[in-house]
């Protein structure tokens, strides 16, 4: 369990790896560079999903599905998108297998070529945008508001569960707008609604704010991006929007007849969020124990372990629980009652732990006598004893102020660990011994941004959208800049 796990301080991708195992949230496949995910893992994600899933519907979008495959001339219409993509395309050529005639197995069928060989979609930009020119050819079509559920692959050498594999669960948004403004608008609601659910579903704290250049999504015109911090002082990029432009309309030829009756290209958006946010939680949270989930994500909320001897007092216990277990579920709060008579409590404690479940409750022989159960939460450790009458309203509580104190811990840390530097020899020494975001002034070059990160392996995170107008100079050239940026090393 827990105490098995390899620290954070010696070794946190270690730590990790063992963890997302332990916990049974996922594993590696038989497929290179591809993962299970559990159905403990799984039960995590469906509650992400869920959660968004709402969120998008509450701001007027629609769920479709696209295919998987993408023809290739498809993939090369918009010439940035496909520089973008091409080293990570899977590709299928053939559409039959044959047995050998030599009998050493199954064989490609060399006669069954495709005419046109296909893309696993690494994203769906090009086959949406060639339906939507189907869809859209007035004015009173617009906006095209439509999200995706779906898996993705991008063919990644060095994977790492939840956080790069070569196929991953996300979803992608995709939007068409009458005006350039309408687009940017919703660029920038999407990058506020990922924020709002980061910070107020996983309790990850996020600095909002824009890509540079060299760092946006292929094709687009802007990015806009939500980034976290790390416990290991890494930041992760939690969630991106993209504001289009006009370059996959005119691509495709999609175009609409606007209100005057001219045809005009539509403007786009496109903004996605994955399974890569079952790593950010993990890590931003998590301890030497095991998982800590906030109580909004967690499959099991509370869990409930009975300690007795013989099953006479066990079926006492189970009588005595059961109304309490139907009143939480009435109040939304998921429970579990671990009756199981093959593990000891010791091992369920630990278990429990480990899954980072919010509230455990234990209840024994002398719990019983006098109506009360231990109660210990999972992000301090701390027990206390409860009276059976005042269990509820405290797990109640206990949910709010959880949820609240793991985003405290997660935003203090955060805090600490963005250090403003006026020399590049400054930065490079919080890099190496303090870590964390980095904000410095850049001159806004492509050159000295690729320097940096060639010299130091850090990049440029964001340009944090609420970042004040600041005169400087740049930390590498001494050129002048008006703004600082926030830079780190990063998952």
């Amino acid at each position: 369990m827990g105490k098995y796990l390899t620290k954070r301080g010696e070794d946190y991708s270690k730590w990790y790896n063992e963890l997302v195992v332990k916990a049974d949230l996922a594993e590696n496949s038989g497929v290179r560079g591809c993962m299970v995910i559990k159905p403990y893992g799984y039960a995590i994600w469906e509650k992400m999903q869920a959660g968004l899933d709402k969120m998008f519907k509450e701001t007027g979008h629609e769920n479709a599905y696209f295919p998987l495959f993408i023809p290739k001339s498809y993939l090369s219409k918009e010439a940035s998108h496909v520089e973008g993509f091409a080293k990570e395309c899977a590709v299928v050529t053939h559409y039959r297998l044959k047995n050998a005639e030599d009998g050493s197995g199954i064989i490609v069928d060399p006669e069954a070529r495709l005419e046109e060989e296909l893309i696993v979609r690494p994203t769906s930009e090009t086959i949406i945008w060639d339906t939507f020119r189907k869809w859209v050819q007035s004015y009173r079509d617009l906006p095209l508001l439509i999200n995706q559920w779906a898996n993705v692959v991008r063919w990644e050498m060095r994977t790492r569960l939840f956080l790069r594999t070569a196929e991953f669960l996300w979803q992608e948004g995709h939007t068409a707008h009458a005006t350039e403004k309408e687009a940017i608008e919703e660029a920038e609601l999407m990058m506020n609604v990922y924020a709002d659910f980061v910070e107020n579903h996983m309790a990850v704290p996020v600095i909002k704010g824009t890509k540079t250049e060299s760092e946006r999504f292929a094709g687009a015109i802007e990015t806009y991006c939500i980034e976290a911090l790390m416990q290991d002082g890494k930041a992760l990029q939690a969630g991106t929007s993209h504001f289009l432009g006009q370059n996959f309309a005119k691509a495709f030829d999609v175009k609409f007849a606007s209100k005057e009756g001219k045809q005009e290209h539509v403007w786009a958006t496109s903004w996605g969020v994955s399974t890569r946010l079952m790593g950010a939680l993990v890590m931003t949270h998590s301890d030497d124990n095991g998982l800590v989930l906030p109580p909004k994500l967690a499959p099991i909320q509370v869990v409930i372990v009975p300690i007795y001897k013989g099953p006479e007092q066990l079926d006492a216990i189970s009588e005595r629980v059961a109304p309490l277990v139907k009143e939480l579920r009435a109040k939304g709060i998921s429970v579990k009652f671990d009756n199981r008579d093959t593990h000891k409590p010791g091992f369920k404690f630990n278990e429990y732990e480990l899954k980072g479940v919010p509230v455990r409750l234990a209840i024994g022989q002398r719990d019983m006598e006098n109506g009360t159960y231990e109660l210990a939460r999972r992000d301090t450790l701390e027990k206390e004893t409860v009276n059976e009458k005042d269990v509820v309203a405290r797990i109640q509580f206990l949910m709010e102020d959880m949820q609240q104190a793991i985003y405290t811990k997660a935003y203090d840390y955060r805090q600490k660990h963005i250090t403003p530097v006026e020399s590049y020899e400054e930065f490079k020494d919080i890099l190496e011994n303090k870590g964390g975001f980095v904000s410095a002034h850049w001159d806004g070059t492509p050159e000295t941004e690729e320097k940096i990160k060639d010299e130091t392996k850090a990049t440029i995170r964001c340009i944090p959208i609420d970042a004040p107008e600041e005169v400087g100079s740049c930390m590498v050239t001494g050129k002048p800049s008006s703004r600082r940026v926030l830079f780190a090393k990063a998952y």
